[in-house]
């Protein structure tokens, strides 16, 4: 990819993405000066589709009109509702249809799947994963072991890079399951790492999770809609996300699930609930639990439809723009980004995030090279420059160019702000 620095590049790119009109579908913060802001931020919750409000309203009055028939009749269909975001959540996760399911939140979704795949026993009780996972993600996992009455001093396998290191190499992270293969009863990975933005080989490791014999699950909540995704090709067991980030679904909105194909007629124990019984006998009422085939099956309650209708709005926009063509772009974009970093301030950050393409999505994680209080300090003059991005504790600053709404200029008055910081 080649670049050139100057503001008139970076216009001259934008007048000519076939993405640009997306840019308009989007509500946009203001900063103090009254100024449109330069929002970085995907990562941590996507922008407000326009498309999103014309939806919640429409279920809204629904709901006015018709009371509890919105239900199953006067065109609402609200019992349905779910089934209408499959098809996008399959493309984006490289799934069929049947083995995707928006539903709950992410961390709900995980220890709904950990109930079912993380079957210990006294020879493989261990759970393998990352050291630097998501806070949440953990928590999880050691009340799993410990609601087994085990102790994750014992039970939990956690990885971290090597010294002087950021990213964890995939031979190391295939070595580790390799090792612990006889004593293995579940893999637990992100497709992309939080802080870092490293996009984990997934398909390597799927391949050694199965040679060790132990199920891999996925927190995909920095990689939907962000890299490209083949669930059920690599052979991943189970996944979960959020929607809020890359899916721009809002605060909080309607999380999802992916469990492979290969477990739809499994009778897998689980957490079951009255919505992921089959939904042909679901008003039987029956006091024996037939769960629904595929992903949802794994269905506790009733879809938050008024949670769900943004979530709809943003999937529209992806099928609209098309996962190739936004997977494209946003390469182009974070390289620029990285152009423009190395050639400004080379010496002032380092980049922690790797630098090949098909190893990180849309997010550069820098840290300042004087130290906590001089990234602090940066991060500050960025939001000062009408800059948005967040910083995570204890030195990193995180950028998100989004292929949907963000923009090469975008790119250039980041790092502008970033040399007068």
């Amino acid at each position: 990819m080649s670049f050139e620095a100057t503001l008139d590049w970076a216009r001259a790119e934008d007048a000519a993405d076939p993405l640009a009109a997306f840019r308009a579908e989007f509500a946009f913060p203001q900063g103090a000066d009254g100024r449109r802001v330069v929002y970085l931020c995907g990562n941590s919750l996507g922008l407000q589709p326009l498309r999103a409000a014309a939806e919640v309203e429409r279920v809204l009055s629904e709901w006015r009109r018709l009371g509890v028939s919105g239900h199953h009749g006067g065109g609402a269909h609200w019992l349905s509702y779910h089934d209408r975001l499959r098809p996008a959540l399959a493309s984006l996760a490289g799934a069929r249809p049947d083995e995707v399911v928006a539903m709950n939140s992410l961390t709900v979704n995980l220890h709904l799947l950990l109930a079912s795949f993380y079957r210990p026993s006294a020879a493989r009780p261990a759970v393998l994963m990352e050291r630097g996972a998501f806070p949440s993600d953990r928590y999880a996992v050691v009340s799993q072991l410990r609601w087994h009455g085990l102790d994750e001093r014992e039970a939990l396998v956690e990885l971290e890079p090597r010294p002087g290191e950021s990213c964890l190499r995939t031979d190391d992270v295939v070595g580790a399951i390799e090792r612990a293969a006889p004593r293995l009863a579940l893999v637990l990975l992100p497709g992309v790492q939080f802080l870092t933005g490293q996009a984990f080989d997934l398909a390597a490791c799927a391949a050694a999770a199965r040679a060790a014999g132990a199920p891999l699950g996925l927190d995909l909540a920095h990689a939907i809609g962000n890299v490209p995704l083949a669930l059920h090709d690599w052979g991943v067991d189970f996944a979960v996300w959020c929607s809020y980030k890359y899916l721009n679904a809002g605060p909080g909105a309607t999380g999802g699930a992916f469990v492979h194909a290969r477990h739809a007629e499994a009778t897998l124990p689980r957490l079951a609930g009255w919505w992921g019984t089959d939904a042909a006998t679901r008003f039987e009422f029956s006091p024996h639990f037939r769960p629904a085939a595929g992903a949802a099956g794994w269905q506790v309650s009733t879809g938050p439809v008024l949670g769900s209708a943004p979530l709809k709005a943003s999937l529209a926009q992806f099928e609209a723009a098309g996962l190739a063509p936004l997977l494209l772009k946003s390469r182009r974009l974070t390289g620029y980004l990285e152009y423009l970093i190395d050639r400004h301030l080379a010496g002032r950050f380092e980049l922690i995030t790797p630098r090949a393409p098909h190893a990180r999505g849309a997010q550069l994680s820098l840290r300042a090279r004087q130290g906590p209080a001089a990234g602090r300090s940066a991060w500050n003059a960025l939001l000062a420059h009408g800059v948005v991005c967040d910083w995570r504790p204890p030195d990193i600053i995180r950028l998100a160019p989004a292929p949907l709404y963000n923009s090469f200029v975008d790119c250039w008055s980041c790092v502008e702000a970033l040399r007068q910081a």
